[in-house]
């Protein structure tokens, strides 16, 4: 829905498309991360994505391998279609926000597996960039540019200041929570809801 909310002009067709792979893209590997990878595997992976090197992955678990190579041919078609429309391809920079995103997915996997008891803020620093919010903000940006860009452009950067807005953090917040009521974790999910709960001893999901 989010595609169809932010583009909802007939014309915007293939945007939206290539929005869709975009945010389909986080959530694969928000699981990957969360459920079917070991640290081991995670921290390879991340590096692989971090230098986009094929032969890391070849020791991986095939679901993994499966999702390199796309997020790998992803990346590289959605330049090769900005760069028909606008004249300039993206694909280096949008590989680093995904290498970034896959960086911020790590340290939350090992702070579950560890059970490290971080603050709430440390949470929210990090995850800000986990939220995925930066990459969708980012394509959009390339998607509408008429124009090339230059070195300077904040959402390049990165810990951009349109990441550390409110917006975003309520975004972050608003998915805590109803994650924590909609799946009865009641804030054992190494998410806000839990790092609050821990700092605030007697406080229940509601009462966050």
């Amino acid at each position: 829905m989010w595609p169809v909310a932010m583009l909802p002009d007939p014309s915007m067709s293939k945007m939206r498309t290539e929005l869709i792979k975009t945010i389909a893209m986080i959530y694969i590997l928000d699981d990957l991360f969360d459920v079917f990878g070991t640290i081991g595997d995670l921290s390879i992976f991340t590096e692989a994505v971090n230098r986009w090197d094929f032969n890391m992955v070849e020791q991986l678990p095939d679901c993994m391998r499966v999702c390199f190579k796309a997020l790998y041919n992803m990346t590289g078609d959605i330049g090769e279609h900005i760069y028909a429309k606008h004249g300039f391809n993206p694909t280096d920079s949008t590989r680093k926000m995904w290498a970034n995103l896959c960086d911020a997915f790590l340290v939350e996997a090992r702070w579950c597996h560890s059970g490290h008891v971080h603050s709430s803020e440390d949470y929210l620093k990090n995850g800000i960039l986990s939220s995925g919010v930066h990459v969708v903000l980012a394509h959009l940006y390339f998607l509408f540019h008429e124009g090339r860009l230059d070195d300077k452009t904040d959402i390049l950067n990165d810990s951009p200041s349109i990441m550390d807005n409110v917006a975003i953090t309520i975004l972050r917040l608003w998915d805590d929570l109803s994650s924590a009521k909609d799946e009865n974790q009641e804030g054992k999910d190494g998410s806000f809801v839990e790092c609050y709960l821990k700092e605030h001893k007697g406080s229940s999901v509601d009462s966050v």
